[in-house]
């Protein structure tokens, strides 16, 4: 079953769309196209989405293609609906009017479809979706819960260390895993800890909680769930109602509530985000389609972190604050709660971040994962800096 999975409403939800199509979002303990690659035990995943991100995210097309909207979690309900599905033949959200997926024997390219001759197949049952950014944590419990089925269903956990102290019965622990002198409780929500991820000495864990391949917990960490510590990230301190999706750190003592970080960003120590306004007030966010405030229906919103950005020590962060690809913030006071991408500074003054300096720590970071930064990936930041130039009238 090849799966091709494409982009809608990528405005609203960036800056994570900058750097990665919708599908690729961690959500859960799986990415959203992982979600549907495991459940039809398919490895043949590929993406339709924006020109300049495409060597790194191409589409790969066979006879018959099953295209998926890359904002939809997978569930038993959608993976039967649309394995139904002959060619020429989409699902429909019946109730939103919105489509799921659709079946075809064309080659069709980004944003480039006329699905009007297609027969519709409403669909009815319950299913979770990424609409706006915000839904990437608030969903975060849910999407927890049926990837840890997913998952461990069928399986054996392997044992917890006699040091430790478990609450509960929703534990799995993958093989290569360290857990020590832990407290975990599973009664609130499932907790997974994957494959060479390791919980230090005196950490407290509330589930639900998704550790990824790698992921680390630091000694004495505070973690409330649902949380998910995407793979090979670090944490320390207080953690709430968070999502990092990979190779991010918040290593050190500090807030960081109702939030979500992409890859290769970095908090300093003693970071400090706020997720409740002084008032209780509902939460407006920065959205770039409408390049304004945006109402949420939340009361509690941390912050938004794009790729590649970081905060220096002790940097205190707004309720609400969107933060685009490869900032870098520091200083006294509060910044502003919408800071763009490549932008260098804090409260006190801005500027810009010139993109060679940026390109070299980078570099530097990826390699102490023993990652790259390659000619495709740096032709992406550079998209995104010219891109994004608009935004930094400082």
């Amino acid at each position: 079953m090849n799966l091709i999975f494409f982009d809608q409403n990528r405005q609203n939800l960036l800056p994570f769309t900058y750097s990665r199509p919708i599908a690729d979002f961690r959500c859960g303990i799986l990415t959203l196209s992982e979600k549907w690659s495991k459940r039809v035990d398919s490895p043949k995943v590929s993406y339709l989405t924006e020109d300049y991100l495409s060597e790194k995210y191409p589409a790969n097309y066979e006879a018959l293609n099953y295209y998926i909207n890359g904002s939809v979690l997978a569930n038993d309900e959608l993976i039967g609906a649309t394995k139904l599905l002959k060619a020429g033949e989409l699902l429909m959200d019946e109730a939103m009017y919105k489509v799921l997926s659709f079946c075809s024997t064309d080659k069709l390219k980004y944003a480039d479809f006329n699905l009007a001759d297609y027969r519709k197949v409403m669909f009815s049952a319950p299913y979770l979706c990424i609409d706006n950014i915000w839904d990437i944590f608030a969903k975060n419990g849910k999407a927890i819960e049926e990837d840890f089925t997913l998952l461990t269903e069928g399986r054996v956990s392997q044992p917890l260390g006699k040091t430790c102290t478990h609450i509960g019965s929703q534990l799995f622990i993958e093989e290569g895993a360290k857990v020590q002198a832990a407290i975990l409780n599973s009664t609130s929500g499932p907790i997974y800890i994957g494959k060479n991820a390791e919980i230090m000495e005196g950490s407290v864990v509330r589930g639900a909680l998704a550790m990824c391949e790698g992921a680390v917990l630091k000694l004495a960490t505070k973690i409330y769930g649902p949380t998910t510590i995407g793979p090979h990230s670090k944490v320390g301190g207080e953690v709430n109602n968070s999502v990092l999706f990979g190779y991010s750190n918040k290593g050190h003592d500090g807030f960081l509530g109702n939030s979500v970080l992409g890859e290769w960003c970095n908090l300093g120590a003693d970071t400090n985000v706020s997720n409740l306004k002084n008032n209780y007030a509902e939460i407006k966010l920065w959205n770039f389609e409408k390049r304004g405030f945006k109402p949420t229906g939340l009361q509690f919103c941390g912050m938004m972190m794009g790729d590649h950005s970081k905060s220096g020590i002790n940097t205190m962060f707004n309720t609400a604050t969107v933060v685009g690809v490869s900032a870098n913030i520091y200083g006294g006071g509060f910044p502003r709660n919408f800071i763009p991408s490549f932008a260098w500074g804090g409260s006190e003054k801005w500027m810009v971040y010139r993109f060679e300096k940026a390109m070299e720590v980078a570099a530097k970071v990826m390699e102490r994962r023993s990652k790259k930064l390659d000619q495709v990936e740096m032709s992406i930041l550079k998209h995104i800096f010219d891109e994004t130039a608009t935004h930094r009238n400082f």
